[in-house]
């Protein structure tokens, strides 16, 4: 330890690290992005942070040396001598450059950062540990963004493939954008000939229905449990999360047989119906916890002026609770959204099939592989686009609710 809290040792380390996590990483973002098969050269990225980690330690401008880093990078894997990143045999030489110059900046200029006040002699163990931290931030950003958008950046190029460029070559992720508006294809045929704008109106009803459901019995249960004062109200308050966690699978074959036996199978309101039972229990157990952190002085100025306990809770807590509404009704369309068992098992009429149990129709030999990955794109933007407009409005509700002491 002792000997690692040295910057003459700590920098070249710390470099050598970062030149392996960005080599990976430019690799794999070239291969996706040209379509030829870059790779990570381990002894050829470690030598090269290393050695930018000894010259970032000099007690110059960073930005300069950082510059001239990145040129040397681009350099070093146009050479091929123990490069960092080895170019596919295809590659041509206006892809290999771009390649070196990104690995060249995205090496130097974030090592600058990470070594930011690390001097060639004895460091303290909080500028050890800091410049540890700030190379471990880095790496959890890169590794969290990759896990996130690779997968959709992989299905958003297949849904844009034609049958013969996924049979030529599968793992070509690459856009032919000559195709110009053919691009899209898939898209149009899954809504001219597989009905998917009936599928995505079945789900959004049908999830708008179940927040609604859940919300009506949701909130006045929390708010019991939170407020009121009854036999076993500790043991209801501990047993409402043990019912979220028994697996929907366990409870699937009673379901089946019960909706078969009432004639409820293969229609949307047994869909309503069974969905807030999986919401509900989650939805009770995030309100309580909200509804416990409401000053309860507010509530009783409201019971002291008259008011009854319903009013209380309509004209007081729930404009107070906007927030927890807000994100709870949001995490109960996106579980309503994306539920899957239940509708494949319940739903056997296309006509009736939600987005998901449409999707899965098209998981057949006989239907293109690029009309599923168009599909799920299909059924990914909208429940984005809604997270991401309704976080600005939490944040807002959130900042109108408070309570000022």
């Amino acid at each position: 330890m002792r000997i690692l809290q040295k910057g003459f040792v700590a920098g070249p380390l710390l470099g050598a690290l970062w030149a392996l996590v960005m080599a990976v990483t430019v690799s794999v973002a070239m291969s996706f992005a040209t379509g030829e098969g870059f790779r990570p050269g381990l002894w050829g990225s470690l030598v090269m942070g290393a050695l930018a980690g000894a010259v970032l330690l000099a007690p110059a401008r960073k930005d300069w040396l950082a510059a001239g880093l990145t040129l040397l990078g681009a350099l070093w894997v146009l050479s091929g001598v123990i490069a960092p990143i080895h170019r596919a045999e295809g590659a041509g030489l206006g892809a290999t450059v771009v390649a070196g110059l990104i690995f060249g900046a995205a090496l130097a200029f974030p090592l600058a950062r990470i070594l930011a006040g690390i001097r060639p002699g004895v460091l303290s163990r909080h500028e050890f540990e800091e410049a540890v931290i700030r190379f471990l931030t880095g790496f959890g950003y890169l590794f969290f963004t990759a896990i996130v958008i690779i997968p959709f950046y992989v299905m958003v190029m297949t849904s844009m493939k034609s049958q013969q460029q996924l049979m030529l070559n599968p793992l070509d992720f690459t856009i032919d954008l000559s195709r110009g508006w053919h691009l899209f294809d898939s898209y149009v045929q899954l809504f001219e000939k597989f009905n998917f704008g009936r599928y995505l109106w079945t789900s959004f009803y049908v999830s708008v229905l179940t927040v609604a459901l859940t919300l009506l019995f949701s909130v006045p249960g929390a708010y019991a449990v939170a407020r009121l004062r009854f036999r076993g109200q500790k043991l209801f308050s501990r047993g409402i999360l043990l019912i979220y966690m028994v697996p929907m699978i366990v409870l699937a074959l009673p379901i089946y047989i019960a909706y078969s036996m009432v004639g409820l199978r293969n229609s949307i309101l047994g869909v309503v119906m069974i969905y807030p039972v999986t919401t509900i229990p989650v939805a009770l157990y995030m309100l309580q916890g909200y509804f416990r952190g409401l000053p309860v002085e507010v509530e009783e100025a409201g019971l002291m002026d008259g008011l009854s306990r319903l009013k209380v809770i309509w004209k007081i807590t729930l404009p107070l609770a906007l927030p927890a509404l807000a994100s709870v009704g949001l995490y109960v369309f996106m579980i309503a959204w994306n539920e899957f068992l239940l509708a494949f098992m319940l739903l056997d009429d296309p006509n009736k099939f939600t987005l998901t149990r449409g999707i899965a129709s098209l998981n057949s030999s006989e239907i293109p592989r690029q009309h599923l990955m168009a599909g799920a794109v299909i059924a990914t933007v909208p429940i984005m686009a809604l997270f991401l407009g309704l976080e600005r409005f939490m944040t807002r509700g959130l900042t109108a609710g408070a309570v000022k002491g």
